[in-house]
C-alpha cells in the first residue's frame, strides 16, 4: 500500500513538473529583465545587448534593460550574472573574454565558468582581421612569416590588452606559423591603432569595423581574415585557410547566458526568442554595419560552441605559455 501511494505521489509530481515547464515559458517574464553587460558602455558589447533587449522587450511583453557592471576584465559583472537568482529575470551578454578567462585566470577567477552559467544563445561572431602599416614591406602573409621566422622576436605585435580577443588571436597565429615576436599590449585599441598607423608596432590584430576604414584610406595593410571565409567589408582580404592557417580561426562573439540553474522552459523560449532577434531584419542590418554575423540557435548548440571555445583557449594559452600579472 505504501508503495503504491509512493508511486502515485511521484507520478502525480512528474506530471506536476511536466505541466508546470510550459505554463513557466508562457508566464516568463513575469517582470522586468536585466541583461548585465560586463562593460562600460558604447562598445561592442554593449551595443549587441542593447540591440537584443529592444528586440526581446517587444517579442516577450517585459522589459529588458541593459545595467552595465564594468571593471576587472570583465569579471565583476560575469559574477554578477553568476550569482543572480535563477529565476531568469537576471541574465547577461558576455563576449570572447568569458571563454578566454579560464585559461588565463584559473582558480583567480571568483567562479567556474563550466559550472556556474546556464548557456542560452550564442547570439553573434566577428572575425578579425590582421593588419600592418602601409609604410610596411609585407604585401602578403607569406612575406610576413617569412620574415618574422628569419628574425625572431625582432618584430612587434601589438594588442588591446592582455587576454582580450585580439591579443589571442596574435598567440593563435604565433603557434600555428611557428614564429616568435614582441607583444606589446597597450590600454584599449585606440591608442594600439595610431600606433600602429604610424608604424611603431609592426602588426595587430583588430576588428574589421575598426580596421577597415583605415584599411579603405591606405594607412593599413589588411593580409588576412581569421577563419575560412572572407567579409564582404573587406572582400578583396584572403581569410587565414586560404593563406594555409586554418587553425587561425579567433573571433569576437556575444552570447546570452545566465547563472546556473535556469529552468529549461526559461532557457528554450530566451533562446528562440533570442534567435528571431538576431535574424530580424533591422537588427541584423545593424550587426552587419558592426561586422557582425548573427548565430543564434539553441541552448545545446550554445553550451556545445561556449565550453569548446573554452577549452581551445586554456590550450592556446597553455601552449603560448602566455601570463598575466
Amino acid at each position: 500500500m505504501t508503495i503504491t501511494l509512493r508511486r502515485r505521489s511521484l507520478l502525480g509530481a512528474a506530471l506536476a513538473t511536466g505541466l508546470a515547464a510550459p505554463a513557466l515559458a508562457q508566464t516568463y517574464p513575469s517582470r522586468p529583465v536585466r541583461l548585465v553587460v560586463p562593460y562600460p558602455p558604447g562598445g561592442a558589447t554593449d551595443i549587441t545587448a542593447r540591440l537584443l533587449a529592444q528586440e526581446l522587450s517587444q517579442s516577450l511583453g517585459q522589459s529588458f534593460a541593459v545595467e552595465n557592471r564594468g571593471g576587472g576584465a570583465s569579471v565583476t559583472g560575469t559574477q554578477a550574472i553568476a550569482t543572480a537568482p535563477t529565476d531568469g529575470h537576471t541574465l547577461g551578454v558576455i563576449d570572447t573574454a568569458f571563454v578566454v578567462n579560464p585559461g588565463l585566470l584559473g582558480s583567480r577567477l571568483p567562479y567556474d565558468t563550466r559550472r556556474d552559467f546556464s548557456f542560452v544563445s550564442v547570439l553573434v561572431r566577428s572575425p578579425l582581421v590582421l593588419v600592418v602599416p602601409a609604410s610596411a614591406p609585407w604585401q602578403d602573409l607569406a612575406a610576413l612569416v617569412r620574415d618574422a621566422k628569419a628574425k625572431p622576436n625582432e618584430l612587434t605585435f601589438g594588442s588591446a590588452g592582455n587576454g582580450t580577443a585580439v591579443h589571442m588571436a596574435g598567440e593563435q597565429f604565433r603557434l600555428a606559423a611557428d614564429f616568435t615576436f614582441l607583444h606589446v599590449p597597450y590600454r584599449g585599441g585606440g591608442p594600439m591603432i595610431t600606433d600602429l598607423i604610424a608604424g611603431r608596432v609592426h602588426m595587430a590584430f583588430g576588428t574589421i569595423p575598426a580596421m577597415a576604414e583605415h584599411v579603405r584610406a591606405g594607412r593599413l595593410r589588411a593580409l588576412a581574415i581569421t577563419g575560412s571565409t572572407r567579409t564582404s567589408l573587406l572582400p578583396e582580404v584572403p581569410s587565414m585557410a586560404e593563406a594555409g592557417f586554418r587553425a587561425v580561426d579567433a573571433a569576437l562573439l556575444n552570447a546570452l547566458v545566465g547563472p546556473a540553474g535556469l529552468p529549461e522552459a526559461v532557457v528554450a523560449r530566451l533562446a528562440e526568442a533570442s534567435q528571431r532577434a538576431v535574424t530580424s531584419a533591422a537588427m541584423r542590418a545593424r550587426l552587419t554595419q558592426l561586422g557582425f554575423e548573427p548565430v543564434g540557435g539553441t541552448a545545446a548548440e550554445a553550451s556545445a560552441q561556449l565550453l569548446a571555445q573554452i577549452t581551445q583557449w586554456e590550450r592556446v594559452i597553455k601552449d603560448g605559455d602566455i601570463k598575466v600579472d
